[in-house]
């Protein structure tokens, strides 16, 4: 089973360590297309940062991400497992996974990003600003500048198992899966049920969303969950107590769509 995150917004930051080796990566199809992205990143935000600050969508109190930017090269790099933070991480609790699911989870999870393209949690990387949806001034919109170099590493990466697909949309821009990855790939959209006036609505909740892609994954790593295909996805879903509403599609080289029903928010 592999499956695709997004990454988040904020990183931690300090803690000490080599600085990135960029060679030593995960994906090594991916190595050119991550140095010139890397460079020019660099080069942007040492030059000019308040132009920086625009092409990165930073306010003025994050002014401090263009300074962290340029000096990506020499900064201390981390595991990403530790780097990236936030809602989906917070309820995923790599540290928290005992050996065996955190074995499981350095070969499974693939976290997709602006800058590298995408990492393997173990991979080395410093803490930087820079998500999919930036269009640099030389390479142009990232999400459609990874399409071609992921379009020749990731279907090599996926392998022959499951694909489970939690990323944003953003993230998502960066590969789609076709022919027959597609087929064993599944996507997962959380929604929020709730009785108004004897009616059931349902929403999509972004935060919460979050929480539950993290929960629902660190509960297939800790049970040992191997599902094959997305049906048997579903059924592993289900015994682990989710609610999930899925249907076959229609053409057999297309994605299923899972929904993960909830009815509390937490």
């Amino acid at each position: 089973m592999l499956v695709l995150l997004p990454p988040s917004e904020g990183k931690a930051t300090g803690g000490s360590g080599a600085p990135l080796k960029a060679a030593e990566l995960s994906l090594p199809g991916l190595a050119a297309a991550r140095a010139a992205v890397l460079e020019e990143l660099v080069e942007l935000c040492a030059a000019d940062e308040d132009k920086a600050r625009e092409v990165l969508g930073l306010s003025e109190g994050l002014r401090g991400e263009v300074a962290k930017n340029a000096g990506l090269r020499g900064a201390v790099a981390r595991p990403a497992g530790e780097i990236y933070t936030g809602v989906l991480y917070d309820a995923l609790g790599l540290a928290g996974l005992d050996a065996d699911a955190r074995a499981r989870a350095d070969r499974s999870l693939l976290v997709f990003s602006g800058l590298w393209g995408a990492v393997r949690i173990t991979d080395r990387i410093p803490s930087y600003r820079c998500s999919m949806g930036v269009k640099l001034p030389g390479l142009g919109a990232l999400g459609a500048y990874w399409r071609t170099p992921m379009a020749e590493v990731m279907p090599q990466a996926a392998g022959d198992g499951l694909v489970l697909d939690l990323r944003s949309s953003a993230y998502a821009a960066a590969w789609k899966p076709k022919g027959e990855v597609a087929g064993r790939t599944a996507t997962v959209r959380v929604l929020h049920a709730q009785v108004v006036d004897g009616v059931e609505k349902r929403s999509v909740v972004s935060h919460f969303n979050k929480a539950t892609k993290g929960r629902l994954v660190r509960d297939l790593l800790t049970e040992g969950a191997a599902p094959a295909t997305p049906a048997e996805l579903v059924t592993a879903l289900r015994d682990l107590g989710y609610v999930v509403e899925a249907e076959p599609p229609a053409k057999p080289a297309k994605a299923w769509s899972l929904d993960v029903v909830v009815t509390r928010i937490h």
